[in-house]
């Protein structure tokens, strides 16, 4: 759903804007707080980018982290998600659910409520949620819940959570511009050092091969 092209503006916040991100952040998650200095360095720019559909991502070092939709809570990446698995409550969908979050629809409450499927009956209304699947081992999507754990069981039908954020999709994709400068940096250094050698040929196709390789790997 996300794109490198939608991106509308990007900008560093002023400190006082990155306290209340931080803390707003800490407050949500409050398993990241001992490692809160490690993601949020107090000392590093923090980029806010602006999307359309009143998206907001929040990027650290061209890294995005967190995002947010209008006004709502902040929610980690994927990619952060991966690394600190603790920090969210967690659904499972059935195997037959995954298909279709993958695909990027809503989770339907059938998904969460049939046998393979589990809800986290704390978790209430309007709560930012981890995404699971029957079998995997690792998140595959983010979720808004649009009614409590609770009602998703009773009621068990329409949608329950509203799929935010899922695997392969374009916010898992997304370079950052200035990341995208500094890897042909890195790349135009090699290949100007090749160039001296004489070897230009050989080598301009193994960086043209580097630079793939590493687009695919962020994607």
């Amino acid at each position: 759903r996300f794109s490198l092209e939608e991106v509308s503006s990007q900008n560093q916040v002023k400190t006082s804007v990155q306290r209340r991100i931080r803390q707003s952040i800490q407050d949500e998650y409050p398993g990241l707080e001992t490692v809160m200095d490690d993601l949020l360095p107090k000392k590093s720019p923090l980029i806010v980018v602006k999307c359309p559909n009143h998206l907001t991502l929040v990027v650290v070092n061209n890294v995005p982290l967190f995002f947010c939709i209008r006004d709502g809570p902040y929610m980690p990446t994927l990619r952060l998600l991966h690394q600190y698995p603790n920090i969210m409550k967690r659904f499972q969908v059935d195997r037959g659910a995954i298909k279709f979050v993958f695909s990027g629809a809503n989770i339907m409450c059938p998904g969460l409520t049939s046998p393979g499927g589990v809800l986290d009956e704390e978790v209430g209304a309007e709560r930012p949620v981890a995404i699971y699947a029957e079998g995997k081992q690792h998140a595959l999507a983010i979720g808004f819940t649009k009614m409590s754990a609770k009602d998703i069981k009773s009621i068990n039908k329409g949608i329950g959570v509203d799929n935010m954020h899922y695997l392969n999709d374009g916010l898992w994709k997304v370079l950052i511009p200035s990341c995208i400068e500094s890897i042909k940096g890195f790349v135009e250094t090699l290949l100007n050092r090749f160039l001296k050698e004489r070897k230009a040929n050989v080598y301009k196709m193994c960086i043209a091969c580097l630079f793939d390789v590493v687009c695919r790997w962020n994607g």
